[in-house]
């Protein structure tokens, strides 16, 4: 009895252990979620019905679309990425203007999005909602402060989706979710909206389709449909690029290549830092704001630093008394970053604000498009170290600053992948320039996305014949190790070469010729194996393979593969002795 009750407690630990593991396992898993944790509330709101005949139907009709929590739904509370705020605030009694506009044209608003806790961060990080899931990279960060919506619509979720960009809160977002992206000039209607830094604030979409990009902005900033223009300079800011940790031709040959499909002219390069400095000389008031260890683009980081001391302030000015009647629940990176004293020269900021906008729309004109990398590259693993880093912060709001600043209009492009994660760049059209910019990524969209597939190809065969090279370079020192009789170190050659290219008959072949000298005759038979599935005439690995079968014993095997290597090659000395050979020994 004593032993069965020992064997029960012995199975209990077991399960207890086995318990433990899986839930071990589920911890480091993320659990899926249905929806990817983008919506904190679905809701349905239908458009009017469809005008009779002969009027045209409303422009947006079988979209539908969802919307950042900042914006207002009558019935609703509005939580601002916040359990906390959803405590202290009640139901909205009014619908955001946008937020109307956008049903009345047609389409159903069917849920509200998580943004970042208030909307402060860029990350989209949320601790009282959980992080979405990005679904072009799930171990990821899906960028913020609008990442619900930009998940919604990278996992088709909903067509289009807004979001609230102050400092990149949509751009980011839809960079790193791989989804186009728009923030306009600073002409939508703030109503119905929380603010975050009103000087900074403007309403932002994400869609998959440029079609529909183009249709939502043409109706929330009630842009006439006009013929439209193509863009007669486009300006690559190299020194935007030198920032990227993506290679920069991965990201401008794809617009250079296009832009000579399409309109037959070469881009220009530009030293953006450089114009800059000579263009907006308030910006050496604030090339101390921030420490970022980063002096070679001090233009850049000053504009970064007025745009981040004027986001403080606005969003200190609105919500630091709410933030101190709640501080334990609000995230401590956000009252930290809060706390930091400094001066803040209002006016300063506001000439910043001006001379930015002046000096791009000098730049740029009425038909010009500036091309930046929308973010420094792929988006931060989950709970990486960039995402606290100080100079990684401000180095992807320097590209940012630039929009936020001076008002000018933006567009993220997605360009497929690199290291299985999405990439992007942005172009940037003058103040006002929204219809421009709206019809030249409606134009150029399908011709980015097919370069974007030649350069894949391209860089593919390019590095398949790379590695071909290296694999051939590797086999040939193989073979003078194996003349030296240096037989493990010509198994390490041929195993390199294997790796870099294993589609070679020869390079197992050889490998197995060393096997043999080594003794190692299993291993030798399975790179002969291997070498003849590859290909069924080499005549040495049915030899060797041969040779390995014999010693191990397996005679009958033996001899028919030396059998057939006679067959290929009947004057063959080696094959005709090895048979002669075990037919004495075994008649």
């Amino acid at each position: 009895m004593a032993s069965s009750g020992a064997a029960a407690n012995l199975w209990v630990l077991l399960g207890l252990g086995i318990a433990g593991v899986v839930l071990a396992a589920r911890r480091l898993r993320r659990p899926a979620r249905p929806d990817l944790g983008a919506f904190i509330a679905r809701l349905e709101l239908l458009p009017p019905p469809q005008p009779p005949p002969p009027q045209a139907p409303h422009p947006l009709t079988g979209l539908c679309f969802a919307i950042a929590d900042a914006l207002h739904v009558s019935g609703y509370i509005t939580s601002f990425g916040s359990l906390e705020w959803t405590k202290t605030h009640d139901a909205e009694t009014q619908t955001a203007p946008v937020v109307s506009a956008l049903v009345n044209g047609g389409a159903i608003c069917v849920g509200k999005t998580v943004i970042d806790e208030m909307a402060y961060s860029i990350h989209g990080e949320n601790k009282h909602f959980d992080t979405p899931t990005n679904p072009a990279a799930p171990d990821r960060v899906p960028g913020g402060c609008s990442s619900g919506s930009a998940v919604a619509v990278a996992g088709g979720m909903v067509d289009f989706a807004l979001g609230i960009d102050s400092i990149g809160g949509v751009r980011i977002p839809g960079a790193y979710c791989g989804v186009l992206a728009f923030r306009p000039s600073h002409a939508v209607s703030s109503g119905g909206v929380i603010p975050v830094a009103p000087s900074l604030d403007t309403i932002g979409w994400f869609a998959r389709d440029p079609s529909v990009l183009r249709r939502v902005g043409h109706l929330i900033l009630r842009l006439p449909y006009m013929d439209s223009r193509p863009p007669r300079q486009f300006y690559i800011a190299d020194d935007c690029f030198e920032l990227s940790k993506i290679p920069t031709r991965r990201l401008t040959q794809v617009v250079i290549k296009s832009v000579e499909k399409l309109f037959g002219r070469q881009v220009t390069r530009v030293n953006l830092e450089n114009y800059l400095a000579s263009k907006m000389p308030s910006l050496r008031n604030y090339s101390n704001g921030h420490k970022n260890g980063d002096s070679k683009f001090p233009s850049l980081l000053a504009l970064c630093n007025a745009m981040r001391s004027l986001h403080k302030r606005e969003f200190k000015d609105r919500h630091m008394e709410w933030v101190n009647s709640v501080k334990p629940a609000v995230d401590a990176r956000i009252v930290s970053n809060l706390s930091e004293d400094g001066d803040l020269d209002m006016d300063g900021c506001q000439d910043a604000r001006n001379e930015a906008r002046k000096a791009l729309d000098q730049l740029l004109k009425d038909d010009g498009i500036l091309v930046i990398p929308t973010t420094l590259g792929c988006p931060p693993k989950l709970n990486a170290k960039e995402l606290s880093s100080e100079s990684y912060n401000s180095q992807t709001l320097c590209l940012s600053s630039l929009a936020s600043m001076s008002g000018c209009c933006q567009v993220s492009i997605p360009l497929g992948t690199h290291d299985k994660c999405p990439i992007s760049v942005s172009f940037i059209a003058r103040h006002g320039g929204d219809r421009f910019l709206l019809d030249t990524i409606q134009t150029m969209y399908a011709t980015i996305q097919e370069q974007v597939e030649i350069l894949a190809k391209s860089n593919v065969s390019s590095k398949q014949a790379m590695n071909e090279e290296a694999a051939e370079a590797a086999k040939e020192k193989g073979n003078a190790a194996f003349k030296e009789k240096q037989w493990q170190k010509a198994v390490n050659f041929y195993t390199e070469a294997i790796k870099l290219n294993g589609k070679v008959a020869t390079y197992y072949s050889n490998r197995a010729a060393a096997f043999l000298e080594l003794t190692n005759y299993r291993q030798a038979e399975a790179d002969c194996t291997s070498a003849i599935d590859l290909d069924p005439k080499i005549v040495k690995a049915y030899l060797r393979r041969g040779t390995a079968r014999e010693m191990l014993g397996y005679f009958k095997e033996a001899v028919e593969d030396f059998n057939h290597a006679l067959v290929l090659e009947p004057m063959n000395k080696t094959a005709g002795v090895a048979i002669n050979r075990l037919k004495k020994l075994f008649p």
